[in-house]
């Protein structure tokens, strides 16, 4: 009887993990209409599911009361928190506070999950469900490809493009630097059947390059660096330090080259200086950020189309953006230099944990939190996926936010 109930409750997390993903559902429910063509259609299946996942997610936290609290405590994530919070209390001075307290419930929820995902699993646990998850999307997003061309080619940009079982290409190539990454790790950690991830992990890539995201595939090459460059700090001092001092230098070299030929960069990867009309729309974003600089416009209260603050920037650019394209300036829209500040204060401490703790092991499965966490900073500088509700990047950031201050907590108690 206990072997079911485990595998019931991993078979809910890998529904969950998948909801969360945006897999599937959403291109399904909307006839395989692209982001481009802004069909409406009805998502209340979607919304039941997610309230499913809610409630099954309070209902096991509250089943294990006594571990979630040791763990909620023990972690001391004020900053995280006080986050979740101040997008709660956002209402009361949100410009459309009914879409802010639908909104600041979701995020609660799913930053539940990854509290739950959190203490639940091991890290290893959580890498192994995660390659389940992403080889489950894997498959079905080449056979929406080759059987159901009409949901997993996208067509609305041009050329078509892989888009698999997400909205746009450009989820496609966002979860697969994830799935790349999660195989990578436990590929570079198995010993026996590693097969298995690394045809995960070059199956990823190639969806990846399938959807000619161009920005995912420049993450992921900057994570896999990223990997075995934070395996340095696992070195003697004597070796270690001049290391850091040597790359620190290479890095300050490119970025003096990028600066003096980033034109011809751009050109060489075919995109254009503007990153896609994305630096058009951030000196209007940042304008009305100034009108409203401490504590923003609520969660969720300013893309609220023609009749809200986003008609402003609608005019100027001659499109209809949803969102500005930087999690930072979302952020900042949202909640503030307040929220902007409580996020980054959080992140900081638990990087620098990470750091920490990674030093103290010798296991590829450790560097998972900090390499997450680095994708969290490299994605927000394009796409508006910091705190985000309902997204696999917020609720894995909470996790490995958690997981992180948990391994330090215990490790410096004994």
């Amino acid at each position: 009887m206990r072997k079911i109930l485990i595998f019931a409750e991993q078979g809910f997390t890998i529904v969950a993990l998948m909801m969360f993903s945006g897999a599937v559902l959403n291109v399904i429910l909307s006839g395989g209409a692209g982001q481009q063509s802004l069909v409406e259609y009805d998502s209340s299946l979607i919304r039941i599911v997610f309230f499913f996942i809610y409630a099954v997610t309070f209902l096991l936290l509250v089943l294990r009361w006594k571990k979630t609290l040791y763990f909620l405590i023990l972690s001391k994530d004020v900053w995280l928190y006080s986050l979740i919070i101040l997008s709660a209390v956002s209402i009361t001075w949100s410009f459309a506070p009914a879409i802010t307290l639908k909104n600041s419930f979701t995020l609660i929820s799913s930053s539940l999950f990854g509290v739950y995902f959190a203490s639940r699993y091991s890290l290893k646990q959580q890498l192994h469900l995660l390659a389940l998850n992403f080889g489950i999307i894997i498959v079905l997003s080449f056979v929406f490809a080759v059987a159901l061309p009409k949901y997993g080619i996208q067509t609305d940009i041009g050329s078509p493009k892989l888009r698999g079982v997400f909205m746009h290409k450009n989820g496609l190539g966002s979860r697969m630097v994830t799935s790349s990454i999660v195989f990578f790790i436990l590929g570079y950690q198995t010993q026996r059947r590693s097969w298995i991830f690394w045809v995960g992990f070059s199956l990823s890539v190639l969806l990846l390059l399938l959807s000619t995201s161009t920005s995912s595939l420049i993450n992921l090459l900057i994570l896999i660096l990223a990997f075995f460059a934070f395996q340095i700090w696992r070195w003697s001092y004597l070796v270690m330090v001049p290391t850091i001092i040597m790359m620190a230098t290479i890095i300050q070299t490119f970025y003096f080259w990028f600066s003096n030929n980033s034109e011809l960069l751009f050109t060489s990867l075919g995109k254009d200086a503007t990153l896609t009309g994305r630096t058009e729309i951030w000196p209007l974003v940042i304008d009305r950020i100034w009108k409203h600089p401490w504590l923003g416009y609520g969660y969720g209260g300013f893309w609220q189309g023609w009749d809200g603050e986003s008609a402003y920037i609608w005019r100027i650019v001659g499109w209809v953006p949803s969102h500005p394209h930087n999690g930072y300036l979302a952020l900042c829209l949202d909640l503030g230099l307040l929220g902007l500040g409580l996020f980054l204060l959080g992140y900081w401490r638990s990087y620098l944990q990470g750091f920490a703790s990674m030093r103290r092991s010798k296991t590829a499965l450790d560097i998972w939190p900090l390499i997450h966490m680095t994708y969290i900073a490299l994605a927000s500088t394009t796409e508006s996926s910091l705190l985000e509700s309902n997204s696999l990047n917020w609720m894995l950031y909470v996790a490995a936010s958690l997981s992180v201050r948990m391994t330090h907590e215990i490790k410096v108690k004994s």
